[in-house]
């Protein structure tokens, strides 16, 4: 049986000394869609956060592709990691494709993926645009490109609907069941039901940084 994508015991996350996960424990098999739910303060961004490497461990486990939160290089988990937030961590100064280039050298992946990506995600025809002049729609698409130029084993999508389109909530869809098709693990924070195509194999409801139902 092949360990799981994500692992985690009893977690705790803090900052400035506020606890934003309480103990919060959780296992998300490989290849599967799992939904976190819960208001706003929740937690459900800071367990995606964690899970990314973005956050520290303050006390508990974890493990995240076999990388342990502790003790592993958290530089080498972010590499393998695709993470869509409300606001992308993008140089503004660069162009989209600029962006989408650096993603690519950075892993050195193929930068023949980067026009197909953008023609995906509907920005070729502002692959020349800086990313501080994209609308928040454009952004989030931009993100999308990102990942998919990225190919990482594990998506942390969070409210990735948020900003967008019909046919933009369509695309961010149908690139989950993709990405799903081959295997890849995606968590997605959301506070309303995912819609008819994403059926998560694991639901999540987190309050006051825990997990609903736990002591």
């Amino acid at each position: 049986m092949s360990s799981p994508a994500v692992a985690l015991d009893d977690a705790v996350v803090t900052r400035g000394g506020f606890p934003l996960l309480a103990g919060v424990s959780l296992r998300i098999d490989r290849g599967t869609l799992v939904a976190l739910r819960g208001a706003n303060g929740a937690g459900k961004t800071s367990v995606l956060r964690l899970i990314s490497g973005l956050e520290r461990l303050r006390s508990g486990a974890g493990e995240v592709l076999g990388i342990d939160l502790l003790k592993g290089d958290r530089r080498e988990l972010r590499r393998r990691v695709g993470w869509m937030g409300h606001d992308g961590s993008f140089y503004e100064d660069l162009t989209v494709r600029e962006n989408l280039e650096f993603a690519a050298r950075a892993l050195r992946r193929p930068l023949s993926d980067i026009d197909s990506a953008l023609d995906t995600v509907g920005l070729a025809h502002r692959y020349s645009t800086p990313a501080r002049q994209l609308s928040a729609g454009q952004r989030r698409r931009m993100a999308l490109g990102w990942i998919i130029v990225r190919r990482p084993e594990l998506w942390l999508l969070d409210e990735p609907h948020a900003a967008l389109d019909q046919s933009a909530r369509d695309l961010v869809d149908e690139l989950i069941l993709d990405a799903l098709g081959v295997g890849v693990t995606v968590v997605i924070s959301a506070h309303d039901d995912l819609g008819p195509r994403l059926a998560p194999q694991k639901v999540v409801t987190l309050s006051g940084g825990r997990i609903a139902g736990s002591p």
